[in-house]
């Protein structure tokens, strides 16, 4: 818990309040999703299977409308 109150006594902009964090967790979530894009697991990536997750929810709902009517 030091390293953390000393980290925040360090880092500058006191007079933004918690909205100094703002640059920081920015940078993280680019961080996260550049990691997101490019890192692969064996042949897979989160992207791949998010539109692999997608493409089969879509079919299936086309294939429920199609009974359906």
């Amino acid at each position: 818990m030091k390293i953390i109150s000393k980290f925040i006594e360090i880092y500058p902009g006191k007079r933004f309040g918690v909205y100094r964090f703002l640059p920081l967790f920015f940078v993280l979530g680019a961080a996260l999703e550049f990691s997101m894009i490019n890192w692969r697991v064996g042949t897979t990536n989160f992207y791949h299977s998010y539109k692999t997750k997608r493409a089969r929810q879509i079919i299936e709902e086309k294939l429920k409308a199609a009974e359906s009517s």
